[in-house]
């Protein structure tokens, strides 16, 4: 796990070198995946990481969590609450909609809003935006498409969730974080797994071994791969 931060922190430090920027800015939710994020930004960026708390009618806790966390590492961060901007446009939306209650679309407008306010952050301080997203979520498309999709460089990326507990847990990120059920804090309740439909210590054996004792789940998985293949390509154009 030293080996894996030092490497990764390199990684990111060399990104940021490369655009010619100072800095980064990431999305702090008070969970386990952008903490670890964060502290990595802050080992190569001690004075040039800022993290974005943005609360859209969130659970407190989720909050409270995401500040102790930053002031804990004394990660300077900002809170920016975007719960009128996307009560106004839903407001305008459901005007067109005649009050159709479309959970899952309007809630992914939430991390749109949040994708176009760190990049508000990125331009003004000439930073780069990092994403927390892992190889589980990423590889079923379990993130949504120019929200918390729409960054630059993805550190996590390459590595699955159950690494990601383990990298956490030798950073040693607050075990209250670390235990946290995951959830994307898309409305009340919501959870990763449940939402998913799919365990991530399934979706880990899975992309680690190719199969599962249970077909099911290899083909809900696989499909899930399948479908949100667009995810993760730029936006296809005609070969003529």
């Amino acid at each position: 796990m030293k080996t894996l931060t030092q490497k990764l922190s390199n990684w990111i430090e060399n990104k940021v070198i490369s655009a010619k920027a100072k800095g980064v800015v990431i999305g702090l939710s008070g969970g386990i995946d952008s903490a670890v994020v964060a502290i990595l930004c802050k080992k190569v960026f001690p004075d040039n990481t800022l993290a974005l708390i943005m609360p859209c009618h969130s659970i407190s806790k989720d909050i409270e969590d995401a500040v102790s966390f930053a002031e804990k590492y004394d990660i300077y961060y900002k809170i920016i609450d975007l719960s009128k901007i996307y009560d106004s446009f839903i407001s305008l939306l459901d005007g067109e909609e005649k009050n159709i209650n479309f959970k899952l679309e309007k809630a992914n407008i939430k991390p749109r809003l949040r994708m176009i306010t760190l990049y508000y952050f990125a331009n003004k301080l000439n930073y780069i935006v990092v994403g927390t997203g892992n190889k589980s979520e990423l590889t079923i498309g379990y993130f949504t498409k120019y929200g918390d999709g729409g960054v630059d460089i993805l550190p996590l990326g390459n590595l699955l969730k159950s690494q990601v507990v383990e990298l956490a847990e030798y950073l040693e990120i607050p075990q209250e974080i670390i235990q946290k059920p995951p959830s994307a804090g898309l409305w009340e309740g919501q959870t990763d797994e449940a939402e998913i439909g799919i365990s991530y210590k399934q979706i880990d054996e899975y992309l680690r071994t190719g199969k599962l004792n249970n077909k099911m789940i290899e083909k809900k998985i696989q499909d899930k791969i399948n479908k949100s293949a667009h995810k993760r390509t730029i936006p296809e154009k005609p070969t003529f």
